[in-house]
């Protein structure tokens, strides 16, 4: 539990910084903005197009992504439901939310977790498009936190958590190849 504290206090003094700045009105239009990105149709979109258009990968590229969701997901919601992290507006009234939150606890970021899975699954099969895609699973969970819904250590943990089941996802198809 002590380790824990210190990460509570800088996670709250970041979201105290990034939350309580004139500027944090316009950065919420902007970062909702990226959030929207990683709600999900994206990756929809893209699975499609590497399935039409890639012969040579794209339906291995689907089933990886799919097999990495089906780890992602219930690992997330048991991770969600047992840590039963509060957001940040409910442990300081004085954080604003710009968002209504899918759900009611903050750890791990679901959007962060989705998008580095997709950053890991992508940059596996098409590497010209890493730097692109990490600079946007970047962003994806720096918007939760602009947003006022996720501290840093939730996206830190949320990124990890979608990285490693990609991994593990792609570890499983060559093991099976």
């Amino acid at each position: 539990m002590r380790v824990i504290q210190p990460i509570a206090k800088l996670d709250l003094v970041l979201s105290s910084f990034c939350l309580q700045h004139r500027y944090s009105h316009t950065m919420a239009r902007f970062s909702r903005a990226i959030s929207h990105t990683g709600d999900g149709h994206l990756y929809v979109m893209f699975a499609i197009l590497a399935w039409l258009l890639d012969a040579a990968q794209g339906h291995t590229f689907v089933t990886v992504g799919l097999l990495a969701f089906a780890i992602e997901l219930p690992l997330y919601w048991i991770l969600k439901n047992s840590f039963q992290r509060r957001r940040p507006q409910e442990l300081s009234p004085l954080l604003p939310t710009f968002i209504t939150p899918s759900d009611r606890y903050s750890l791990p970021s679901g959007h962060t977790a989705a998008a580095f899975l997709m950053v890991t699954v992508i940059s596996h099969f098409y590497p010209e498009l890493t730097l692109l895609m990490v600079l946007w699973g970047g962003c994806v969970g720096g918007s939760r936190i602009l947003l006022g819904v996720h501290f840093l250590s939730d996206v830190i943990i949320g990124a990890l958590l979608g990285h490693v089941c990609a991994l593990l996802s792609l570890l499983v198809l060559e093991s099976s190849v």
